[in-house]
């Protein structure tokens, strides 16, 4: 239940948000997809906070690449 919202606060970030702000993410997938994955694979728990460290990752001093949930 708790994972279907925040899903939904993330589809709404991606569809309203994320074409106004650009792609700046480092990484592939992108945040928000990466998000979305992790907790469709990983449940609430563990997919938030694979998604709150992925987030915390993506910066300027980061190299990015491929990283998948």
């Amino acid at each position: 239940m708790l994972s279907e919202i925040i899903l939904k606060i993330v589809r709404c970030y991606q569809k309203f948000l994320s074409p106004c702000l650009g792609n700046h993410c480092r990484f592939y997938p992108s945040c928000s997809a990466y998000c979305s994955l992790a907790l469709q694979k990983h449940g609430t728990g563990k997919g938030l906070g694979l998604a709150v460290w992925r987030v915390a990752r993506c910066n300027p001093l980061s190299q990015g690449g491929v990283d998948l949930p």
